[in-house]
């Protein structure tokens, strides 16, 4: 028998909507954790921390992943948020940070943070392995050679700041980081590029260009002094002393990874994208994954190269794996 529209329109009203929620993102989140898709899990955990920002467990668990796929400072920048909002009292923040420490080696802020959580949390779920995790990192206070430990702890610490703020191009907060260093560390010769790196784009080009010119009189062959000045001319405008810094920059090829990173960077940024793109192929993906400038100049030189395809699949990954990506124009916009 054919139903009346009133009888439909009875059903109808009775039909509740379905409205996802913070915990349904959530759960769909901690299935995907556990069954390994971790950019998926990071998608549904992205959407339950915006539809409940102030709940501390779904910040956790989006750490949690972070630290599974090794991207520790991602995490310990989630977890001293949670440690901020909810005053401490989420404890189990210690042992994930004490956790996250140890694996990027800085074993005395590992140490503090597994002694905070013991002393927190007596009856913590992550007591045991809070208890472990202090064995492996303690180092003997009388050992003659602490004062070592420490001061490359203290320099690691720095390093990891400034990496992370370089890397969002926040050079406001850079300096006066990078200037505490130049104090510190004098014998570590990459902080006063990283300084004049700075510097340039936070408005002072001339003065980052004469610190740069200065050092490569010293040190005529320094690979840093030529990325940055070609980078430095290149942006000013000055193509003929642009061309000084590229052109060598054209037959070297370092054993390092890092520095493969900062010449393939640099072609980019200055428009040299076939020699980039070519760069960027020849690097160890494994260990770009913490470095956002690697998918976004990576991304704008396959673009620029009409590999739109390519470029939108290595920006889509920066941005899972780097949420800040997200708020940039894309590789098109260059």
């Amino acid at each position: 028998m054919q139903q009346s529209d009133k009888q439909i329109q009875g059903y109808k009203e009775n039909i509740l909507p379905f409205i996802p929620d913070g915990k349904f993102y959530f759960t769909k989140g901690v299935e995907a954790f556990e069954k390994r898709k971790f950019d998926v899990a990071i998608k549904w955990l992205r959407k339950a921390i915006e539809s409940a920002p102030e709940n501390p467990l779904y910040q956790c668990q989006m750490s949690i992943v972070y630290t599974e796929i090794g991207a520790y400072h991602a995490a310990n920048q989630l977890l001293n948020d949670v440690l901020q909002s909810t005053n401490e009292t989420y404890t189990d923040c210690y042992y994930f940070l004490a956790n996250n420490y140890a694996h990027l080696g800085l074993l005395n802020d590992a140490k503090t943070h597994a002694e905070m959580y013991l002393h927190k949390a007596t009856d913590g779920d992550f007591r045991e392995d809070a208890e472990h995790l202090l064995d492996l990192v303690t180092i003997d206070e009388a050992d003659e050679d602490d004062w070592e430990f420490e001061a490359e702890d203290e320099l690691l610490v720095y390093q990891e700041a400034v990496f992370q703020h370089m890397e969002h191009e926040e050079w406001e907060e850079a300096l006066p980081l990078l200037e505490e260093m130049l104090t510190l560390f004098p014998e570590h010769k990459v902080i006063q590029h990283d300084y004049a790196h700075a510097l340039f784009f936070f408005g002072h080009a001339d003065e980052a260009i004469r610190m740069e010119l200065e050092t490569l009189e010293e040190r005529p062959d320094s690979l840093n002094s030529h990325t940055n000045l070609a980078i430095f001319y290149y942006q000013t405008g000055q193509s003929e002393e642009y061309k000084k810094h590229i052109e060598p920059l054209l037959n070297v090829y370092p054993i390092h990874e890092q520095q493969k990173l900062r010449i393939a960077v640099t072609l980019a940024r200055t428009g040299v994208y076939d020699q980039a793109y070519s760069r960027f192929r020849k690097l160890a993906r494994s260990q770009m994954q913490h470095h956002l400038s690697y998918y976004k100049w990576y991304s704008i030189s396959a673009y620029q190269l009409g590999q739109p395809s390519k470029a939108l699949s290595l920006w889509e990954e920066g941005c899972r794996k780097h949420p800040g990506l997200a708020d940039e124009e894309g590789p098109w916009n260059v």
